[in-house]
């Protein structure tokens, strides 16, 4: 078992708070003040963490990636030996849980992907965190005979997030679709993708 230091213990604080503060307000509403608010801190506490907002930011990434990874449960993807079927219950319960008791953080990712369309420097970071789900996903479809690996993974991904934004913040986020429904839809899909004749 890891020991975390107080300056990471304070640092995740700082991040939580940046999370909760980005899903709740927006971007606008995301200051060091009010990160020291949100967590209880003293004034300044936040600004000794990351004194700059792309510094503040890059913190909150890293946080993101750091919960999201628990989300995405990525020691629960199944091994493609076991088949298509496994892989469908897998990313159907992982895109059930960002709907369900993750929407909040949802939120937040949405609002760190928007704003990294305006920074270069934060468009990295975030990037790199989507990388390990993104080539595992393909390592998946590989496995499972994919032809194209690379643009099965980016159909999937872009699915996933495109149920996740009509859900979270869409035209959709009056009502969220159930597990049974969720995994109806990737059958279709992944079936398609690897010309099966039916679902799993």
């Amino acid at each position: 078992m890891s020991v975390r230091t107080p300056g990471a213990a304070r640092a995740d604080l700082v991040a939580d708070a940046a999370l909760d503060l980005l899903a709740e307000r927006g971007m606008r509403g995301l200051t060091h003040r009010a990160v020291d608010e949100a967590a209880g801190l003293p004034q300044g506490s936040t600004s000794n963490l990351a004194r700059t907002r792309q510094a503040l930011l890059e913190l909150a990434v890293r946080r993101l990636a750091e919960r999201e990874a628990r989300v995405l449960a990525l020691h629960e993807m199944p091994d493609p030996r076991a088949g298509a079927g496994s892989l469908v219950d897998a990313l159907a319960l992982v895109a059930h849980r960002a709907l369900t008791g993750n929407r909040e953080l949802t939120l937040a990712r949405y609002e760190l992907a928007l704003e990294a369309t305006r920074r270069p420097e934060l468009r990295a970071y975030f990037d790199a965190a989507g990388a390990r789900f993104r080539d595992q996903l393909t390592a998946l479809v590989t496995g499972l005979g994919s032809t194209d690996p690379e643009r099965h993974s980016l159909s999937l991904i872009a699915w996933a997030d495109g149920l996740m934004f009509s859900c979270v913040a869409g035209s959709f986020s009056a009502r969220v679709p159930g597990l049974a429904e969720v995994r109806s839809d990737l059958e279709e899909l992944l079936a398609g993708m690897l010309g099966a004749e039916k679902p799993w």
